[in-house]
């Protein structure tokens, strides 16, 4: 089926032609023809399948050929949850309105204010945003969005969880409620659907595919290791023949710093992507992963979503995810468009839990692998020695005595704290709270 069928007009149908698109994906043909009537639209496909080109091109149809509501001012609002995917989106939809006049701009943190509040000051018809930044500059009554006529929430998962939900809400609550309201996920849970009540009416679902299934063009594999062997076998791994271009997840910022300085020691080129780089080193590691100037990008999970990079051949989860939701966003960077790719996943002897709940996730078991010529018995890190005891109090000091062993009393508390907050069900469980600190990296 070509996209003139699905009733795009010539500007965007030339605008296609130039990017190299043939036909519709499954997502853009169900979808795209509901929104160009007029109704609100949940899509869920899996990554890689061409959703944006699914709202962006009947939304781009809508706006250019209608006048404003009112006047010159902003008409649609896409909302991101991390700056590499608000990136991406501008790109393709700069690209798809290349025939069409059509104004846009991006708004995240990691970057100066002032061309945002330009942006917003002159209207532009198209704001492609993170929440946290907009909410910002909303609040200093930056931008009119009395004129708005399409609302997208892209990885609607994501953005209605309870990191992004306070702001979501409160950004709602500025927009009109007579608007068409788009959302577009790879997964949505129950709960999440549930909300989605609050942002649309009436809305038409358009599913592609298991909601929890990553792409079929994916293999995936576990590779169960001591957690003290890891950048030993990652290292070993990347070695192989075939590993091309390879992205690397770590559970934590200061993880990927390490992870990249242990494969540069080891003349492995690697860059890294995560919240505490700037804007500016995450798009320079971003585009030398693109260039091939770096084979490794150590990233967390704010490259799980909108880092579309032709031909990564591997994903890597050194740590495994928090959630199964971001296992299925994390592989789906490898196998886009219908391309192969590999996912690895190395799973410590505690989290043989959490790997079952993910295979029972996805419906699917994942095969165990074993590196050959690896040495998986090699010894633990000795543990540094412990410093000397002091002389003990003289008798009778009961006051001392007993600080010291309240003292020693905390200690024992903070371990056992820190020791329960690594456990499988409690991380699985209480996934809500490390998206809700990592969701503010996206501002």
């Amino acid at each position: 089926m070509p996209f003139a069928a699905l009733g795009l007009e010539p500007r965007l149908l030339s605008a296609l032609k130039d990017a190299g698109y043939t036909e519709p994906t499954p997502i853009q043909g169900a979808a795209i023809p509901k929104i160009l009537s007029g109704s609100d639209v949940i899509g869920i496909a899996q990554t890689g399948t061409g959703k944006t080109a699914a709202f962006v091109l009947p939304m781009l149809q809508l706006l250019a050929n209608r006048p404003p509501v009112s006047g010159r001012k902003i008409r649609a609002l896409v909302l991101a949850p991390t700056r590499e995917l608000a990136a991406q989106i501008e790109e393709n939809a700069r690209a798809y309105a290349r025939y069409v006049p059509f104004r846009m701009a991006t708004i995240f943190g990691g970057v100066g204010e002032r061309p945002q509040i330009q942006a917003l000051r002159d209207n532009v018809e198209l704001i492609i945003a993170c929440p946290g930044r907009l909410l910002d500059l909303m609040q200093q009554r930056h931008g009119d969005f009395t004129g708005l006529e399409f609302l997208v929430l892209d990885e609607a998962d994501r953005m209605l969880d309870m990191g992004f939900l306070p702001d979501i809400r409160r950004i709602v609550k500025q927009l009109p409620r007579k608007r068409q309201t788009l959302l577009f996920s790879a997964t949505l849970s129950g709960e999440i659907e549930a909300l989605t009540h609050e942002f649309l009416h009436n809305p038409a679902t358009v599913q592609v595919g298991r909601r929890s299934n990553p792409a079929e063009t994916v293999t995936q594999v576990a590779y169960e290791v001591p957690k003290h062997l890891k950048l030993a076998l990652l290292a070993a791994l990347l070695n192989e023949p075939g590993m091309e271009s390879v992205l690397v997840f770590s559970r934590t910022k200061h993880g990927a710093d390490r992870i990249a300085r242990k494969l540069e020691s080891s003349g492995i080129k690697s860059a890294t992507l995560h919240s505490n780089r700037t804007q500016n080193q995450r798009l320079r590691a971003l585009a030398a992963f693109k260039a091939g100037e770096v084979r490794v990008l150590v990233a967390t999970d704010i490259a799980a979503r909108g880092i579309d990079v032709d031909g990564i051949s591997h994903v890597i989860n050194y740590d495994f995810p928090m959630t199964n939701e971001d296992y299925v966003h994390r592989i789906g960077r490898t196998g886009r468009a219908n391309a192969v790719g590999d996912a690895l996943s190395f799973v410590c002897p505690d989290e043989h839990g959490d790997l079952r709940s993910l295979e029972r996730f996805i419906g699917r078991g994942l095969p165990r692998r074993r590196l050959d010529n690896f040495d998986y018995s090699g010894p633990a890190p000795a543990e540094p020695p412990r410093p000397p005891r002091g002389p003990r109090p003289p008798q009778g000091g009961g006051r001392r005595q007993g600080a010291s062993g309240g003292g020693h009393s905390h200690q024992g508390q903070g371990r056992g704290n820190d020791g329960g907050s690594r456990g499988g069900g409690q991380r699985r469980g209480g996934g809500g709270g490390g998206r809700s600190q990592r969701s503010r990296g996206g501002r």
